[in-house]
């Protein structure tokens, strides 16, 4: 049975217009998110990913962004004709976004509880007593332990583990419907980046929730995500089941990404393949493929076409923009 897609990006396309000219962030981005799924979005930094996401929530910030075109369905809604108060109805009841770094979106000058029930008494219209209730009961589910005496501290007096659940534990007060997770286990120990993940996880199977992670680790997104759009240069490259391009890339970036990958059953003397060269300029994009400068695949004839679209692979699902893409060319 087929799921209710709950969010499809058509061709989003969003710059910012500095004194080196227009940098063009998201370039005809599109994408979609069915209901209970977990999609991950992969790349670089710089590469377009938290652009998108933020593009989604209408939080770009212009000057200097703009949103230039494209469509946002969210439960059937173009988000992209919402005005601000509209916007803010959606932000936090439909969609709640985790953002890279809990310290700097967590006031610190007030406590947990007063901007857990802040947002609650704005989203859900709770009195003062309810969301309070309602707080301590987000911070049990998120496993922060003693959620009574948490409500009371402040954000620097919490590890960023906690700051982050804390973050996770406003989404699900608030019973949003899909959750942008944006780097959320950044700066976090090893250990910790798997309760966050597995605590994101559980909202999937316990409340339905649809999940977007935004990394720009392949690693971290294998083990959960059902699908994986992989980012470079504000567009979308590759994109299909975690298996698809686990097991059968067609993208050379995508290949370059796996290969920066450590692995667990392989020879650990084995050194780590870089992907060589940095990320274009986005101000200064090419026509052709944004990728040939660093492609070990490339030839002459991609430099003479146009950016390559992205095109069906031949499996069910998977698409790449790539011109040796079924020429046996990787």
């Amino acid at each position: 049975m087929e799921q209710k897609v709950l969010l499809e990006v058509k061709n989003l396309r969003t710059s910012f217009f500095t004194d080196a000219g227009e940098v063009k962030s998201v370039n005809d981005v599109s994408f979609h998110v069915a209901e209970h799924e977990v999609v991950a979005v992969v790349g670089e930094s710089g590469s377009g990913k938290s652009v998108t996401q933020l593009s989604v929530m209408q939080l770009i910030q212009s000057p200097p962004g703009k949103i230039l075109g494209g469509e946002v369905w969210f439960n059937g809604e173009n988000l992209l004709t919402y005005n601000q108060k509209q916007m803010r109805n959606i932000r936090g009841n439909g969609i709640s976004m985790i953002f890279q770094e809990p310290m700097t979106s967590l006031n610190p000058v007030f406590t947990v509880g007063n901007q857990l029930t802040e947002v609650l008494r704005a989203h859900r219209k709770m009195t003062r007593q309810q969301a309070w209730q309602r707080g301590i009961e987000a911070l049990a589910a998120v496993g922060i332990p003693d959620p009574e005496a948490r409500m009371k501290n402040y954000p620097f007096e919490m590890s960023g583990g906690m700051r982050q659940r804390v973050m996770i534990a406003i989404a699900v007060a608030c019973n949003s419907q899909l959750i942008i997770a944006d780097e959320p286990t950044t700066a976090l120990d090893v250990t910790t980046q798997a309760q966050v993940m597995e605590l994101l996880m559980s909202l999937v199977h316990d409340h339905g929730t649809s999940i977007i992670v935004v990394t720009h680790n392949l690693g971290l997104v294998t083990r959960y995500a059902d699908r994986i759009y992989v980012m470079y240069a504000g567009r979308i490259v590759e994109s299909g089941t975690t298996e698809q391009l686990l097991t059968n890339p067609q993208h050379p970036y995508t290949l370059g990404l796996l290969a920066s990958v450590p692995k667990l059953d392989g020879d650990k003397n084995e050194e780590l393949v870089p992907i060589e060269g940095t990320p274009p300029n986005l101000a200064k994009v090419p026509e052709y493929c944004s990728f040939y400068p660093r492609c070990p695949y490339a030839t002459e004839e991609c430099k003479k076409q146009k950016h390559p679209a992205l095109k069906p692979t031949g499996q069910t699902g998977h698409f790449a923009s790539c011109h040796m893409q079924g020429k046996g060319g990787f």
